[in-house]
């Protein structure tokens, strides 16, 4: 079985999607169950509902699982296996206080030392600390395990000093919870983060003690970096998952691009389920990976290109399928659902609207030059408003092509050259750019009374 593991803590973040997407990918090639576990040991910090948010951006990205299980529900049987450990010795109660490990660490430090340690430290403060911790003792010879991207990973004995297991209020610690609960529910291949590299030493030595000798496998993916080359930390808003939904981004060019960087991939452009097929976790590089944006927005737009015009248009919140239509002919210049979304809205927006921004910025202009310019450009986009407005109360336009449209509302305007190009885009789309206005009419011709209306 393999599982993602998330806590209940904060926001997603990409690094754990990652996670929680190669887990479920192998899951999937092994045909073996998927389990979540919600890892809730830290009371203090677990945000209420965090939970379902998690599950539904999982359910979002098309990631299921067989089943559910909440770290919490096990602290009897953590307490039970620590009991176990102390009994057999190879666990036992540590009465140290925060304030004498702090000393024992400062003291480190002015020694140029890594801070490790001391087992007959364990009763020093047994007469003034009633509230002890239960430590497992550390390694007594040099841990190894394989990881399938990093290859052979070694840690010396002194790496691995005795840690705790139990707090003082008996709750599990990560390690322990994570150990104890990794063998109750037969999981045998464990991916995630390389910031846990140092934690699978620990959880192996939990499982030496318990006598549980199953076979795990191990894949410790990179860190993804920044745009800057820097570790991503919570100030990077492309790190958190939900601010790249929210800025319009598809779910399934999220889990492409996931599953691309920094890998060799069967093609360019693929879904969760086609990288089933083909997914190979050895193939992951061993460096970090450095986010970017730019490779993103071009998968975006791909998947943009995949979806069928009526799905389409009811994620830009249109009904008319015309209107994914309508949005692809934008895909050069937008890439991102907030993007298209800006275009389609300027084009069915009221342009008195427009107007009046129109106004604001020549009452700001640089110039009396530029002022001049913009009222002028009002001026003609009023006229020719209203030389269509006119025609469309005669006439219906759904069976005309461009070329007929344009030379009857260029007679019946009297505006030429720049000034009637420029205020016929601006009227049809609410922009002074953008695609060919014969590519773009075809579709707009069947909404011509909305989109002109004053």
């Amino acid at each position: 079985m393999l599982r993602f593991a998330p806590s209940p803590t904060g926001d997603m973040h990409i690094g754990n999607l990652r996670a929680a997407v190669f887990n479920y990918l192998l899951a999937k090639q092994k045909k073996e169950k998927f389990l979540l576990r919600i890892e809730d040991t830290d009371m203090a910090r677990n945000i209420a509902d965090k939970d379902k948010d998690i599950m539904f951006l999982l359910n979002l990205f098309g990631i299921t699982w067989d089943n559910l299980v909440y770290q919490s529900h096990n602290f009897e049987r953590h307490r039970q296996f620590a009991e176990h450990l102390i009994q057999k010795g190879l666990a036992f109660y540590c009465y140290c206080s925060k304030e004498f490990l702090d000393k024992q660490r400062e003291r480190a430090k002015e020694r140029h030392e890594a801070f490790r340690y001391d087992d007959t430290w364990a009763e020093l403060e047994k007469d003034t600390n009633k509230n002890p911790v239960v430590r497992l003792r550390g390694a007594r010879e040099e841990m190894r395990f394989y990881d399938e991207i990093k290859g052979e990973i070694q840690f010396a004995p002194h790496e691995v000093d005795s840690f705790i297991i139990l707090k003082e209020d008996g709750v599990p610690t990560y390690n322990f919870a994570c150990a104890v609960d990794d063998m109750l529910y037969d999981i045998d291949f464990i991916v995630r983060g390389e910031d846990h590299v140092s934690n699978t030493p620990k959880q192996i030595l939990i499982h030496k003690a318990l006598g549980y000798d199953k076979k795990i496998r191990f894949a410790h993916l990179p860190i993804i970096l920044n745009e800057e080359g820097k570790k991503m930390s919570k100030r990077d808003s492309a790190s958190s998952v939900q601010w790249l939904l929210n800025a319009g981004f598809l779910p399934q060019a999220i889990v492409n691009y996931l599953i691309a960087i920094g890998n060799k991939t069967l093609s360019e452009i693929f879904t969760l389920k086609e990288a089933i097929e083909w997914f190979d976790i050895t193939k992951v590089a061993k460096a970090p990976v450095r986010f970017d944006i730019d490779r993103l927005k071009f998968l975006n737009r791909e998947h943009f290109k995949r979806l069928n015009e009526q799905d389409l248009a009811l994620l830009l919140d249109y009904k008319d399928s015309a209107i994914g239509a309508l949005a692809k002919l934008y895909l050069q210049e937008a890439s991102t659902l907030n993007e298209m979304r800006t275009k389609i809205d300027s084009i069915f927006a009221k342009k008195s609207l427009i107007f009046e921004k129109l106004k604001a910025n020549g009452e700001n202009a640089e110039s009396d030059a530029q002022s001049q310019e913009i009222l002028s450009f009002e001026n003609e986009i009023k006229a020719l408003q209203r030389t269509l407005l006119e025609m469309l109360q005669t006439q219906d336009f759904s069976h005309v092509n461009f070329e007929e449209f344009k030379n009857e509302a260029m007679q019946k305007s009297a505006l030429k050259g720049k000034g009637f190009f420029k205020s016929l885009r601006f009227l049809l789309t609410g922009s002074s750019h953008g695609p060919e206005l014969s590519d773009l009419f075809p579709i707009l011709r069947f909404y011509l009374k909305d989109i002109v209306r004053d």
